[in-house]
């Protein structure tokens, strides 16, 4: 299998993606949910850096530091740091902001690596659903620093549009800011590996298609 694949049937296996019916908050009744919740041990974490820093590898992502947003994104961060150094020998800084700027000790708004002028980040993050978390993060990392943004990473790309327009979550993070995200794997990888086997699921396999037909965008 593809370490696409591999990855599809890690989260069927650890729980974290689902099938069946389900009301999601934007009130779409939807064949699938991710719940990134269901991750909760040392072992799955480990792997789940493993995937993420194969993304950033697969995609020739050049960065110096990786960027957790408070609070999901920061043992996404620290295991993709450790990953990348373990498995491609790549040693990249990473912090993660506070949910207020510190006024004693260190100070500062950021944990970790204290943001640079001219230094490219990558912002790790599990799922972007509208782009809120990016727009969140920015203010702060252009308040630490001129930095580039070298692009973020997800683990899963809905390919769905939004509530109020007709890009996803992913597009319009690009067409508003600039910032290019990759996914680990995305909708249609989903679909192609339940239409080879790789997971079970062909009884969902027609309102998948639908829900796609329906929302998706490409």
């Amino acid at each position: 299998m593809t370490y696409k694949q591999q990855f599809i049937k890690f989260m069927v296996d650890n729980g974290v993606l689902k099938f069946g019916e389900f009301t999601l908050k934007s009130g779409r009744v939807a064949p699938y949910f991710i719940n990134t919740g269901n991750y909760k041990s040392g072992a799955q974490l480990a792997k789940l850096g493993e995937y993420y820093a194969r993304c950033i590898e697969d995609n020739e992502i050049k960065a110096d530091t990786l960027i957790g947003p408070a609070y999901k994104g920061i043992p996404l961060a620290v295991t993709t740091a450790i990953s990348l150094h373990n498995h491609f020998g790549r040693d990249l800084n990473y912090c993660f902001d506070r949910k207020e700027v510190k006024d004693h000790g260190e100070g500062g708004l950021f944990v970790g690596k204290q943001l640079c002028d001219g230094e490219r980040v990558i912002l790790i993050e599990d799922v972007m659903t509208s782009g809120k978390a990016l727009r969140e993060m920015l203010p702060k990392i252009r308040q630490a620093a001129d930095v580039k943004i070298a692009g973020m990473v997800i683990s899963v790309d809905r390919m769905e549009k939004g509530l109020e327009s007709n890009l996803s979550a992913v597009q319009e993070a690009y067409k508003e800011f600039g910032v290019k995200v990759y996914s680990i794997v995305s909708m249609s990888d989903i679909i192609s590996a339940i239409e080879d086997g790789t997971i079970p699921g062909k009884e969902y396999l027609s309102k998948m298609k639908a829900y796609r037909s329906k929302y998706g965008v490409e």
